[in-house]
């Protein structure tokens, strides 16, 4: 998510926060921090799969200014019209043209334009879409007319495809940082031109969980090979993230940060 709410740094850069993929939220706990600009990934918050507009109206009201997504887009019906009316939660930008809603935006901040883009790989991904690099080419070029601080959201299953476009965005885009897999990389870096990347942002959901879902299904689906129903975990949440200082006058990125903070729900009064 992306929120100008708080001021940005005397010191001429700006900082900005990115939350990873969301599965629905296991104890019912709003997690919260005071970022000076942050971006949000809503891929699965609607019980694991995609996004309905009263969740994205939600997220936006605790203080996101974007909501990215990805593959799972399209898995609730009622997100179809949603998507040509607010245009703050994007959909990945390779769909051909006519696809409801916008893969990326350019938000007035006070310090500035902050554009944020979102797009999808093709390796193992379904439904195969347009060319994510030939996309971004044209897309990067047109944002830069506009402003130098530009974040990606590549929402992509490999390591190869991901790391392939930051490179080949390094030095165009201010960050970029994948989804997808809902598990934190450990490769933050800034690329040589100046931009700051991450393989994968990771999870904000259950910590005991195989991908934010119940444990024992998963085990039975890999022992059996049967269809099992797969729950989403409760218990513990984690938020994992990323934080990128962004000079706002060369859109460079000067400093990225992975973030992994652990919520224990307070017990319910009925529990204790």
């Amino acid at each position: 998510m992306l929120s100008a709410r708080a001021p940005v740094n005397d010191s001429g850069c700006s900082d900005f926060s990115f939350s990873a993929t969301s599965l629905a939220n296991p104890g019912g706990v709003r997690l919260s921090i005071p970022f000076r600009a942050s971006k949000k990934n809503g891929e699965n918050a609607a019980g694991g799969r995609g996004l309905t507009p009263k969740i994205s109206v939600d997220l936006l009201r605790a203080g996101a200014a974007v909501i990215t997504t990805g593959d799972h887009i399209w898995d609730q019906r009622e997100i179809l019209k949603y998507l040509e009316t607010e245009p703050r939660l994007l959909r990945p930008i390779n769909y051909p043209p006519g696809t409801p809603g916008a893969g990326s935006i350019v938000l007035e901040t006070s310090k500035g334009k902050v554009a944020v883009v979102n797009v999808q790989g093709r390796t193992f991904m379904q439904p195969p879409l347009d060319n994510p690099f030939l996309a971004m080419q044209a897309e990067v070029e047109r944002l830069r007319a506009e402003t130098p601080i530009i974040f990606v959201d590549v929402h992509a299953e490999t390591t190869s495809e991901k790391i392939a476009m930051g490179r080949y965005l390094d030095g165009k885009v201010s960050a970029v940082v994948g989804t997808h897999t809902h598990t934190q990389t450990a490769d933050e870096q800034i690329f040589p031109n100046g931009t700051a990347f991450l393989c994968d942002a990771g999870m904000c959901g259950p910590v005991e969980s195989c991908l934010g879902r119940e444990i024992a299904p998963i085990i039975e689906k890999f022992l059996t090979g049967r269809p099992a129903l797969f729950p989403v975990a409760r218990g513990p949440v984690k938020l994992h993230g990323v934080i990128v200082d962004i000079d706002e006058q060369t859109g460079r990125a000067l400093h990225i940060e992975r973030l992994a903070q652990l919520h224990q729900p307070a017990p319910h009064p009925q529990e204790q």
